[in-house]
């Protein structure tokens, strides 16, 4: 059951939500043009909240009924019916709590952002380089299936297909609220195609997923960077070679440095490099602010080393492990082809019961 003091909360909501819904049918409040907007936005943030807690209610009140029924009928018929409704309602009230619980946790404001996507290849040579391909291509498929746009900002490739590095925006409705739990070291388990032996080797690639940040968001002062160009070699032709396209741009007070040479124009280049300088400041001063917790990058890539690892994609097996929450897939060419969601889902999930876990001890804490 939920504990009294979360059960005082969702009351407050729900008498917050009586009110604004009587506020709402007040002529002099309907007059007022932005009192009214502001009222409706307030009404719309809890009105889930407000909708799932009286359902709990209603679901409390049948359970005492039919405890009452197990306690006091004689007939054992409807007493084995009522037997059997409780079970079913024991469950559903199960689920209810939970959600009830994860509507008042509050949102990562971050979720709904697009992201700069950065992978690099780790310990393993080519076939670290190899692999990191592999999972750019993963997210690739799974920002299709999403329906979401991806636009390469840098890229170093080798001449076997692979990439050492390569750095990426996807633009889509709830990109990081998804894509947030890829951050850290995937290892790949397999015989490489430059393996003449046929022994399976172990390498690594670290992925980094930062939220876009908005102009507004992040002040830059155009005085603190210094913005070079130069020719791109990458994809694009002659035209590219022959034109000084690429940006690499450099944010002095804080040593970062950024470039893109994907795009034929120097325009579109520095304006992708931007987005990508933006995203690692926010991330820069979080950690000045946050002194106590280490760099948010560092702490999602690591060194590269095998032993840092979030996931597994074992060949031989087939298998795929999540090892921060101990799950296995034997889908390993589907997950390869951008089929994330049955991990996503899990790690939500497991973030969601830690949260509620803190959120119930600081409330039996101050109990």
């Amino acid at each position: 059951m939920i504990q009294k003091l979360v059960i005082d909360k969702l009351e407050e909501i729900e008498k917050r939500f009586d009110e604004i819904e009587n506020l709402l049918g007040k002529q002099e409040i309907i007059s007022d043009f932005n009192k009214y907007q502001s009222l409706l936005k307030e009404r719309a943030k809890i009105e889930e909240i407000v909708e799932r807690f009286r359902e709990y209610k209603r679901m409390v009140k049948e359970k005492e009924d039919l405890e009452t029924i197990l306690r006091e009928e004689r007939d054992e018929e409807l007493k084995l019916l009522a037997e059997s409704e409780l079970e079913t309602l024991n469950e559903r009230l199960e689920k209810i709590e939970f959600e009830l619980k994860s509507l008042l946790l509050p949102k990562d404001p971050n979720d709904e952002k697009n992201i700069i996507m950065e992978i690099r290849a780790g310990t393993g040579g080519e076939e670290a380089a190899l692999f990191a391909a592999d999972l750019f291509r993963m997210y690739l498929g799974y920002a299709q299936k999403k329906g979401w746009k991806v636009e390469i900002v840098s890229s170093n490739p080798t001449g076997l297909g692979g990439y050492k590095e390569i750095i990426f925006i996807v633009e889509g409705k709830g990109a990081y609220s998804r894509l947030k739990f890829e951050s850290g070291v995937h290892r790949v388990q397999r015989v490489p195609i430059t393996e003449s032996s046929g022994r399976i080797h172990t390498s690594t690639a670290t992925v980094a997923v930062l939220p876009e940040m908005e102009e507004i968001e992040i002040e830059i002062d155009p005085k603190d960077l210094k913005i070079e160009t130069f020719r791109s070699g990458g994809a694009g032709g002659q035209h590219v070679n022959k034109t000084e396209s690429g940006v690499r741009i450099t944010h002095i007070p804080s040593g970062i440095v950024v470039q893109c040479q994907d795009e034929r124009s120097q325009h579109q280049n520095r304006e992708k490099a931007m987005k990508v300088l933006r995203a690692r400041l926010y991330e820069y001063y979080q950690r000045e602010k946050e002194n106590e917790i280490a760099s948010q990058r560092r702490a999602q890539v690591g060194t590269g080393e095998r032993s840092e690892k979030i996931r597994t994609y074992n060949f031989p097996q087939r298998r795929v492990t999540d090892h921060r929450i101990n799950y296995s897939s034997f889908q390993l060419e589907e997950v390869l082809a951008g089929e994330l969601d049955e991990f996503i889902d899990r790690l939500i999930l497991a973030e969601k019961e830690e949260q509620i876990k803190k959120l119930f001890e600081e409330v039996g804490a101050t109990s």
